[in-house]
C-alpha cells in the first residue's frame, strides 16, 4: 500500500479514534486527523513487526484494526504529554 493509502487510511482511522477515545481531548480535529496518520503508519509497522501482519491491502480488517489500534495508542500518548497538571 502506498503513502497516499496511509494518508488516506490514518485520516479515516484518527476520525474513528477520536470517537471512540473518552473525554475531551486537547489540539481539535485536525491535530487528531494528523495523529491519526501518524497512529496509522505506526499500527502497521507495529503489526508487520511484531505480529508479522501482511498490510498490504487497504481493505483488509487487519490493516484497519492496526491503522485504528496505532491512531488510538498516539492519541493516548498525546493525551498524556499535553494533559495540564493540576
Amino acid at each position: 500500500m502506498g503513502i497516499i493509502g496511509w494518508i488516506i487510511l490514518g485520516l479515516i482511522a484518527g476520525a474513528i479514534a477520536k470517537a471512540i477515545m473518552p473525554g475531551k481531548q486537547g489540539g481539535g480535529w485536525i491535530t487528531t486527523i494528523l495523529l491519526g496518520v501518524v497512529g496509522a503508519v505506526l499500527g502497521g509497522w507495529i503489526g508487520s513487526a511484531l505480529f508479522k501482519v501482511g498490510i498490504n491491502e487497504f481493505w483488509s480488517l487487519s490493516t484497519w484494526l492496526l491503522a485504528i489500534g496505532g491512531a488510538l495508542l498516539v492519541l493516548i500518548i498525546w493525551g498524556l504529554v499535553t494533559r495540564k497538571k493540576a
